[in-house]
């Protein structure tokens, strides 16, 4: 995004059809990504989400305050040039999913941990056919293959504008269920986030607020929530 121009230089915003979908003009010219990629997304309503940031620059572009434009940007320049090895990543979270491994003590712990994430895996099941099965301590024990291969297909599915968020659900919890439970409207957005914070929240009811790790984790669930609203806005509105 550096590349940029840093002074506002057009005068109206608008939301055109594309041949690729819709993008966003400014004094009738295509905006481009800082690759000089051409830029178009899946829907109108993505689109108009591009142009209310555009078009909310003043005197200077300050990409800081555009992370719809942002997102697009790494969706175009970084996912889709290597859609297949960022899917593979992704998909590789469930092989070691948050959701999976569990502590052994305490049981009021235990006991939490269960109640969050077991109908969450009851769900992977049903929804997908396929179980992933929890642990107890942080030893890896590898996941049954069938499981991810069904696992891995679903996340090679998404667009590169989908899989642009959906790295942010998954990298931002530490969970490939969580950030499938997303994108399938399980629950909330936030209900899901503090899903993926037990282990953090029992901390700190135990040893009180950790200032600075706490300002990361409401970074994190910042980028998690813009995450899923770039997802919502990449599928067809009804």
């Amino acid at each position: 995004m550096s590349e940029w121009a840093p002074k506002r230089f057009w005068k109206e915003t608008t939301v055109t059809e594309a041949p690729q979908g819709f993008t966003v003009t400014l004094d009738g010219r295509g905006i481009k990504t800082p690759a000089k990629t051409p830029i178009h997304v899946p829907t109108r309503t993505l689109a108009e989400a591009l142009a209310a940031e555009w078009e909310a620059q003043e005197a200077k572009v300050n990409p800081a305050t555009m992370p719809f434009t942002r997102t697009t940007n790494s969706a175009l320049d970084k996912v889709a040039t290597q859609r297949a090895e960022v899917a593979d990543m992704l998909a590789a979270y469930g092989d070691a999913d948050l959701t999976c491994y569990r502590a052994g003590t305490p049981e009021e712990l235990v006991a939490r941990q269960a109640a969050a994430w077991d109908p969450l895996l009851d769900w992977l099941d049903l929804t997908f056919g396929a179980r992933l099965h929890p642990r107890t301590g942080v030893m890896h024990e590898p996941q049954d293959a069938r499981a991810l291969d069904i696992l891995l297909r679903q996340v090679h599915a998404l667009s590169p504008f989908e899989l642009a968020a959906f790295h942010d659900l998954v990298s931002m919890s530490g969970s490939l269920v969580i950030g499938l439970a997303v994108t399938r409207g399980v629950d909330a957005p936030d209900a899901l986030w503090d899903l993926s914070r037990i282990d953090e929240t029992w901390q700190e009811e135990q040893w009180g607020r950790d200032e600075e790790a706490h300002a990361q984790a409401e970074y994190k669930r910042g980028e998690f929530l813009h995450a899923a609203r770039y997802y919502a806005m990449c599928l067809p509105q009804r």
